[in-house]
């Protein structure tokens, strides 16, 4: 047996060293990514074209054309209780699935927390049902 790792520097030595291995796969990649990404950067800036800018550039246009009219829009809220329904049910599924992937090997009290968890998504549901049932929302 190796006799550093009974020491307690050797044995805090041996932990950083598994631990730099098991993440010089994510260090070896932003490496990459840091040196790929300079020299990409100074040969787009060298092999662009270089134009000045003209004034018409810089106008809003909408499909060419000048626009015209106000630029903000009604937006529609008749749709805006299935956005909370569904924002609602997706947290609850991601949640749910955790949960259950791990149920049998968590103690019973664990069940406590999910079902309050339960009660306030099934709240904020209500909620979203309740708004949806009303006429008008604006």
């Amino acid at each position: 047996m190796h006799s550093f790792l009974y020491s307690p520097k050797g044995l805090l030595a041996a932990l950083v060293g598994e631990a730099a291995s098991s993440f010089s796969p994510v260090l070896l990649m932003f490496t990459f990514a840091v040196v790929a990404t300079g020299p990409a950067l100074i040969l787009s800036r060298m092999i662009a074209p270089r134009r000045t800018p003209s004034p018409v550039k810089f106008l809003p246009m909408e499909s060419g054309q000048v626009p015209s009219g106000e630029g903000r829009t009604h937006f529609m809220m008749q749709y805006y209780s299935y956005v909370l329904m569904f924002v609602v049910f997706d947290v609850m599924s991601i949640f749910l699935y955790a949960w259950g992937s791990s149920v049998l090997s968590l103690p019973k009290a664990a069940t406590l927390p999910i079902i309050a968890f339960l009660a306030v998504m099934f709240a904020a549901f209500a909620f979203a049902l309740y708004q949806s049932g009303r006429k008008n929302i604006w």
